[in-house]
């Protein structure tokens, strides 16, 4: 089925998001800094690389009790939750480096965390980015028939309970990349001819796509299983360490957009979105622990989601210093600027927001 073509509003007679974009530019020009990262973003790269990659190596090569072995699984998601947020996530947006190769080397980690790198872009530069919380085009907010981000998504009675369930299927994220989600993506992608960029011949993209997999399955899989682990060692390790990095990925998805104080707007008739798709993104986006120095470090800069659906282009080791500039414009313009103060406070209106769209419409 063909998608209703969206298009945003370009009446802005005030000017908010070329003021916003002046102070912003004038901020790296008047510091002559670049951009994209800084030894910051690369020495962080090192440390997320690390945590994923030397328990790894202590499990396979040294003899270990069964609890230490889940517990160093357990960093290993937490290191590959951390390579994505901050190392691939910044490369596919083109951050990572002012070098286009060094972006698309560090871009291809996704493949050591279960993705694909051409349905990641499509699904969230191009999709998530673009028509961020419209809902039948945003596909973060779509998690099927089981959970419902979204007011305008039909309601069932199992809804009522997903303010109970729903934190416990966050973890099935990257275990779905793994198996699943990256075959019926590339299907659907390159049937609607969808691409961040040139769009690749289906040959291409569907031999990356399996040889991706198959290297995949070889590293995580095939290797333990050669070295002499049980193949239920092998399973439990596996399951371990997508859930880790599943709920981490999930929920800081979840609290950028899926929330009280976020909007989730529907274009009229004809297509037509009511603000320009700057003001868009401030309607529809949250952050998080503005004040925490850990939530900036390990989230990638994730927790200033406004700063990041604003300027996408530029590494997240810049978004502390643009918050300002990004905050004081939209108080200016008399236009929201949604942040909660701490990640506790922001899971718990999460919640509450799952609480909330989960109570039968009629209801609520």
């Amino acid at each position: 089925m063909t998608k209703q073509a969206l298009s945003f509003s370009r009446k802005d007679s005030a000017k908010f998001f070329k003021t916003l974009n002046k102070r912003v530019n004038d901020y790296f020009k008047d510091n002559n800094i670049k951009r994209t990262g800084n030894w910051k973003l690369y020495t962080k790269a090192i440390v997320m690389f690390a945590l994923l990659i030397v328990p790894v190596v202590f499990i396979l090569t040294v003899d270990l009790p069964g609890w230490a072995q889940l517990l160093l699984m357990v960093v290993v998601g937490i290191g590959m939750a951390g390579v994505g947020m901050n190392v691939m996530h910044d490369a596919n947006h083109g951050s990572f480096s002012s070098k286009k190769w060094v972006n698309k080397l560090m871009g291809s980690s996704i493949y050591i965390l279960a993705g694909n790198d051409y349905n990641w872009k499509v699904q969230h530069n191009v999709l998530h980015h673009t028509y961020t919380n419209i809902q039948g085009h945003d596909e973060d907010i779509d998690a099927g028939r089981i959970i419902r981000f979204s007011k305008h998504t039909k309601w069932l009675k199992i809804h009522k309970y997903q303010k109970y369930y729903a934190f416990f299927l966050y973890g099935l994220l990257t275990a779905n990349w793994a198996i699943t989600t990256d075959f019926t993506q590339t299907y659907r992608y390159l049937k609607r001819k969808l691409a961040y960029g040139k769009l690749p011949s289906p040959a291409t993209q569907w031999t990356k796509l399996i040889i991706g997999k198959i290297v995949y399955y070889a590293i995580w899989v095939a290797l333990p299983l050669l070295l002499g682990f049980a193949w239920w060692q092998v399973l439990i390790g596996f399951l371990v360490m997508h859930y880790t990095a599943g709920i981490i990925l999930s929920v800081i998805f979840q609290l950028a957009h899926v929330m009280p104080n976020t909007e989730m707007p529907l274009p009229d008739k004809d297509g037509n979105i009511k603000n320009t798709w700057a003001i868009h993104q401030l309607f529809t986006t949250s952050n998080f622990s503005p004040k925490s120095w850990l939530a900036e470090f390990y989230t990638g800069g994730l927790n200033r989601q406004v700063e990041h659906h604003l300027f996408s282009n530029v590494s997240h080791v810049h978004y502390r210093k643009i918050a300002k500039i990004v905050k004081e414009t939209a108080n200016e313009f008399s236009l929201p600027y949604n942040e909660y103060k701490t990640f506790s406070k922001a899971v718990l209106e999460h919640y509450n927001q799952l609480k909330a769209l989960g109570k039968k419409p009629s209801l609520a």
